[in-house]
């Protein structure tokens, strides 16, 4: 899906993946069935999640996310894992989250879609 974005925006993306945690939707999927804990946030439009996210997901916005977190989630040492459509926007938002001192944030590669493709449950 790379192809459709522009490429100042990729690389954007790729500048910030070097500093950033990456998981794949195996990992999540796994580490909810397995019953772990952690945080998952969408960060995709309200729209977007609001069609179809992952059991259990939280809607916060990439639009909103670097104001609300504080207030959400105080503590910088928890873990956040966070997905968007693809990956891109929720590498952006990693990369941001850990600017701002949290520690152990980590971003779904290949995101809702790649969830999708899986055929993995969807809440609506």
């Amino acid at each position: 899906m790379a192809a459709n974005h522009a490429p100042r925006f990729l690389q954007l993306v790729d500048a910030v993946r070097i500093n950033i945690r990456e998981c794949t939707v195996q990992d999540v999927q796994r580490r909810i069935a397995a019953g772990e804990t952690f945080l998952l946030f969408d960060v995709r439009e309200e729209s977007e999640y609001a069609a179809g996210h992952v059991p259990g997901a939280k809607s916060l916005g990439k639009g909103i996310i670097e104001r609300d977190i504080e207030s959400l989630v105080p503590d910088v040492d928890l873990e956040i894992v966070l997905y968007c459509g693809g990956g891109f926007r929720s590498a952006l938002a990693a990369d941001n989250l850990q600017k701002m001192g949290y520690s152990n944030v980590i971003s779904m590669d290949g995101g809702f879609r790649g969830w999708k493709e899986a055929k993995y449950p969807i809440e609506t």
